[in-house]
């Protein structure tokens, strides 16, 4: 099984620390690092396009997107944040591939730090567990289930 995690590059104080949890849980769920291809884009609303082009490639077998938007002063939050996990969902039924969202929507820096920490409580690592299962789901119901 191979596995691709799309990682936001803006606000990437946190989305690196989603991605060391992502990396852990697939390590933990034995998947050898080598397994596991990250494709970094410039921000949450370029998420949806990489991970519709990577499912699609047929290279993988689940794509986890990790991404942080911390709410400002304007409405651009609400509108990045709505077409990020549109355009996910769109790409997951696109393709058929699982697509995870390990996208942070907070209201600080503080909220989004709470949800990058090390361990269980890491939100790209609950992604990464997430499109593993899904993965393993689907590949079983097109095996019928053996």
């Amino acid at each position: 099984m191979r596995i691709a995690i799309v990682v936001a590059r803006f606000n990437d104080f946190v989305t690196e620390r989603l991605l060391a949890g992502a990396r852990a849980g697939l390590a933990d769920a034995g998947l050898p690092d080598g397994d596991i291809e990250v494709l970094w884009v410039p921000g949450a609303f370029e998420i949806p396009l990489a991970a519709e082009a990577v499912a699609a490639s047929g290279r993988v077998s689940a794509v986890v997107c990790l991404g942080c938007l911390i709410k400002g002063a304007t409405p651009h939050f609400e509108y990045i944040s709505s077409a990020c996990a549109h355009g996910i969902m769109a790409a997951a039924s696109k393709t058929r591939v699982p697509i995870s969202f390990g996208v942070l929507t907070t209201n600080s820096a503080e909220e989004a730090l709470e949800r990058a920490v090390e361990g269980p409580g890491n939100k790209g690592r609950e992604a990464a567990e997430a499109a593993l299962e899904m993965a393993r789901l689907l590949a079983a119901v097109a095996g019928g289930g053996r």
